[in-house]
C-alpha cells in the first residue's frame, strides 16, 4: 500500500499528493477555493506524472471528506470515487478533523475548522479518542480552556496553525495504520448548508 493519490479540497487551499513508493509529489495551492473544480484534475494529472504513477497502479485513493467547504468537499470526493471506480481500487475517507489530529502530539485538544460568521467546526480528541463533531461559536470554543489546532489563521486563544500542505502525507500514513482505513466515502457535514438552512 505504498502507491496512492490523495486530495484535499475541503478548505480554501488545494492539496494533491501522489506517492509511488519512495517517490513523493506534493502540489499545494493556497487561496483557490473558487477554483477547485477547475484546478483539481490538472493538478492530479501533474502530480501523477511527476511521480511516474498511473491511476491503475495506485493501491487506493484518498480524499478529505470534511467538514469545510460544501462545494469543495463534493469535488474532492467525486474525483476520488471516479478514480477508484475506474481502477477498481479502494477508497480511504479522511475527515478534516483526522487530517489535523494525526499531525498533533498533544493528548487533549480540539481540532478546529473555520465555519464562517464567527462559528467553527470542532472535535475534541482526548487520550487518542475523538468526541462528537460540533458546530460552535468562537466565544464558547474560547471558553473551553483547551489547546486548539487547525490549518487556518483563526485568531483563537491557545490555537496553533499547522501547515495544510504538510498535513496530508502524515495523516494518510497514520490512517493506514488504523484498524479500518478503507471504506465508503461520504461527506461529513456537521450542519446543513446555508441554502438548506434558509429553506422554510
Amino acid at each position: 500500500m505504498n502507491k496512492f493519490l490523495a486530495v484535499d479540497t475541503s478548505s480554501s487551499h488545494l492539496t494533491v499528493l501522489a506517492v509511488n513508493g519512495e517517490k513523493t509529489v506534493l502540489r499545494h495551492a493556497k487561496d483557490c477555493a473558487l477554483r477547485h473544480s477547475v484546478m483539481l484534475m490538472g493538478e492530479a494529472e501533474k502530480a501523477l506524472d511527476e511521480a511516474k504513477l498511473t491511476p491503475a497502479e495506485c493501491d487506493f485513493f484518498c480524499a478529505v471528506t470534511g467538514p469545510g467547504s460544501f462545494t469543495g468537499i463534493r469535488i474532492g470526493i467525486s474525483a476520488a470515487k471516479g478514480f477508484a471506480l475506474a481502477s477498481g481500487k479502494p477508497l480511504m475517507p479522511l475527515t478534516a478533523f483526522e487530517l489535523i489530529a494525526y499531525n498533533v502530539k498533544a493528548s487533549d485538544f480540539y481540532a478546529v475548522i473555520d465555519a464562517a460568521h464567527g462559528h467553527f467546526y470542532a472535535c475534541r480528541f482526548k487520550d487518542g479518542a475523538s468526541g462528537e463533531p460540533e458546530y460552535v461559536s468562537g466565544e464558547n470554543l474560547a471558553a473551553s480552556n483547551v489547546e486548539m489546532y487547525g490549518y487556518q489563521p483563526l485568531g483563537l486563544p491557545r490555537y496553533t496553525a499547522l501547515d495544510a500542505g504538510e498535513c496530508l502525507m502524515p495523516a494518510v500514513l497514520k490512517k493506514l495504520e488504523s484498524s479500518s482505513p478503507f471504506g465508503g466515502m461520504h461527506a461529513l457535514y456537521v450542519r446543513k448548508s446555508q441554502a438548506e438552512e434558509g429553506r422554510k
